[in-house]
């Protein structure tokens, strides 16, 4: 499949973007000082109010550019495009780095999900008492969470943390192939085409490419299984790479 534009654009480093000093709101939002629009709220306050509101979180649509700003425009004018002088202020700023992996954290539970390390990235559904079926429902049938997915990655590459794309992204593959859960064509067009491009390591984007091809059925009967997924994160975490020459 080919890659779309935005992608491209995100992978290249976005060659045109400028830095506009005078744009801060993404830093004020992460440093707990300014209050995003329309919500009017501090992000710690978003954090503590909405995690688990799910009605709240699928009905409302302004608040995702400013969990995970990206330098480009989004639906929400009230948002701006993420500075790169903002990217190094919130950076070098570790309660703010904390606050980014709350952001993935409170998103995560409104598809099922939970991280289990943020050293690996590995994820896992939801234990009780939240249940992860519904959870999974919605995101196979509310399309519109598959724009916010791409925003995730790209915000999370960003800021340091594109791991934890492959952590995801490999979840979602393992669902796919041994549980045939997340496993509709249109969730699959925009995991193949846009998510697992959304990786600015080359290597690591051929690896998990190759991996998803396997599972779409480039080789019968292959199946990618939490053993496997899980082997494959700590291989990454002590070898740097993927790859198991």
């Amino acid at each position: 499949m080919s890659v779309p534009n935005d992608v491209l654009e995100f992978l290249r480093g976005y060659p045109r973007g400028a830095n506009d000093t005078s744009l801060s709101a993404n830093l004020g939002f992460y440093k707990n000082t300014e209050r995003c629009q329309p919500d009017e709220l501090l992000i710690d306050e978003l954090h503590e109010r909405w995690l688990g509101d799910y009605s709240k979180l699928e009905r409302k649509h302004g608040f995702i550019q400013w969990l995970f700003p990206i330098r480009e425009h989004g639906m929400n004018y009230e948002s701006q495009p993420l500075q790169p002088h903002e990217i190094a202020g919130i950076k070098e700023d570790t309660t703010s780095m904390k606050r980014l992996l709350t952001s993935y954290r409170l998103m995560l539970d409104f598809y099922g999900m939970q991280l289990v390390s943020e050293e690996t990235g590995l994820v896992d559904r939801s234990l009780p008492p939240r249940n992860f079926t519904p959870r999974y429902e919605n995101l196979v049938y509310s399309s519109h969470n598959y724009l916010r997915i791409s925003r995730i990655l790209k915000c999370l590459s960003e800021f340091g943390y594109e791991r934890l794309n492959a952590g995801f992204l490999l979840h979602v593959l393992c669902e796919q192939s041994e549980s045939k859960q997340l496993n509709v064509s249109r969730l699959c067009v925009s995991m193949d085409r846009w998510w697992a491009n959304c990786i600015r390591n080359e290597e690591e984007r051929e690896w998990i490419a190759g991996m998803i091809a396997k599972v779409r059925g480039g080789e019968p009967d292959f199946v990618f299984t939490r053993d496997m997924y899980k082997e494959a994160l700590l291989r990454r975490q002590s070898t740097g790479s993927f790859r198991d020459e």
